[in-house]
């Protein structure tokens, strides 16, 4: 058990680690300035979502991994450290900022988050890592201090666009790994990826058919990160995002694209620039649409629910009556409804508190919820009374479900004690309009109650 509790913990540091170092190896492929800053540097965001996800703890993988790449790399073992040092720190420092301001593993569920995210993580706490980097590497003579702010300003920019490209899609894809589109979706999703790559290809890949390869087409590329944000939500945004930015990246090395200019670093800072802001501009696009398809949804749900009790309300029962009567019309198979009346709600107020006296209310409604099959509808119908409509039931079942639920409101074994009245109309022969059956349900349920029916006192 003890070395299954190890693998179990060791397996993601060995796993951050080794990520840590493949990606740390692509990104000094492209160190123009100096063999350790880049303008291309992925393991910043791989740290910040480690740290973010799964907590501080998994500090020594990111130094370890971050260690190893430098000293396999270029320096001495003493500026290897002192980076993998600045590295980590990086990390710890741009977790804290966005579990604090950010809203943690939920920073991209809202706009001001993402906006929060980007000014904290992206642009904060990478200056840790480019000070301590470049300023270990000055001072052991591995990097001119006349050429400091040229490797800062890479540096920093490598890790501020790791932060805001991989980051936000490690840590979306962590948080919600399973893929719910139905066929439409896929096909849609496998449309948009098809065509990133390609628009991709052409502004970025050398693909349009021009002689000159370098055309600012980059505007492109708006609307299929629109397309993204809109149609599907901050994961796959995300994702397109990351697609766009490997395209292009291997694009601009080979020198097609709008931003190709004299030095491959100068090129590349140009590119990263423009990866950081589209980055942050869909991201911020995407949680604004999923904000709205939230909001409506809520207002769509309240339009048909009590907002005390959440069962339907009346508009709700309404209609699922409405349905059942013309499911009649073709099946001819009758539906029963059945009232539920709160026995003396007025005096559980007054001696309790309308807090209380709301608090039996969804205590009834836990109990119809309880009792209903998943065909059934359980509405609040106004005040104490409540409703339940179920399909293709006849009579004595109607009255076993009525009895079934008084007694499981009687044994709730909560305080106050409850009790419930009951009545049950059937469709058509107690009436065969929505308000005669209504009508019809009403009356049973006052004569249940006269003559004391499922009924036992309130103490």
């Amino acid at each position: 058990m003890i070395e299954s509790r190890l693998l179990r913990r060791l397996g993601p540091l060995v796993a951050i680690a080794v990520a840590y170092f493949v990606a740390g190896k692509l990104g000094l492929q492209v160190a123009f300035v100096n063999a350790n800053a880049t303008s291309v540097w992925p393991p910043a965001g791989i740290a910040l979502a480690a740290f973010v996800l799964l907590g501080y703890d998994v500090w020594p993988a990111v130094l370890v991994g971050a260690f190893l790449v430098n000293v396999t790399t270029a320096g001495s073992v003493a500026t290897s450290l002192g980076i993998a040092v600045g590295n980590t720190l990086e990390g710890v420092v741009g977790a804290y900022l966005v579990n604090q301001f950010a809203r943690g593993r939920r920073a991209f569920d809202r706009a001001q988050d993402v906006f929060a995210f980007a000014t904290l993580a992206a642009g904060v706490s990478t200056t840790v890592s480019a000070t301590l980097g470049v300023t270990t590497l000055s001072l052991a003579g591995f990097a001119r201090w006349s050429d400091y702010g040229p490797i800062w300003s890479t540096w920093w920019l490598g890790d501020a666009v790791g932060d805001l490209v991989v980051a936000p899609a490690v840590m979306l894809w962590a948080v919600a790994p399973r893929i719910r589109w139905n066929r439409a979706q896929l096909i849609e999703a496998v449309a948009l990826l098809l065509w990133v790559i390609v628009v991709g290809l052409a502004v970025f890949g050398g693909l349009f058919p021009s002689r000159d390869k370098n055309y600012p087409l980059e505007f492109l590329l708006v609307p299929f990160m629109i397309w993204a944000a809109f149609r599907f939500g901050p994961r796959e945004a995300a994702s397109a995002v990351v697609v766009l930015s490997a395209i292009a990246t291997w694009g601009t090395l080979h020198g097609f694209g709008p931003f190709v200019q004299a030095t491959p670093n100068e090129s590349l800072l140009l590119l990263q620039s423009f990866m950081g802001v589209t980055s942050v501009m869909t991201l911020a696009l995407a949680a604004l649409v999923a904000e709205r398809k939230q909001v409506e949804d809520r207002l769509r749900q309240l339009a048909v629910s009590d907002p005390l009790t959440g069962l339907a309300n009346y508009r709700q029962l309404t209609y699922a009556i409405d349905a059942e009567i013309k499911r009649y019309d073709r099946t001819e198979r009758s539906f029963a409804l059945v009232f539920v009346d709160l026995d003396r709600l007025k005096a559980i107020n007054d001696r309790y508190g309308h807090p209380v006296g709301s608090l039996a209310l969804c205590r009834v409604a836990e109990t119809l919820f309880g009792s209903c099959r998943a065909m059934d509808t359980a509405a609040r119908f106004g005040g104490d009374e409540f409703a339940v409509v179920l399909p293709e039931t006849a009579e004595p079942a109607a009255w076993h479900v009525a009895r079934r639920i008084a007694e499981r409101v009687a044994r709730d074994g909560e305080k106050p004690p409850l009790s419930v009245s009951v009545g049950v109309a059937v469709f058509p022969q107690d009436g065969g309009t929505l308000e005669r059956l209504i009508s019809a349900a009403d009356r049973s349920l006052y004569e249940s109650k006269e003559r004391g029916r499922a009924k036992s006192r309130v103490h």
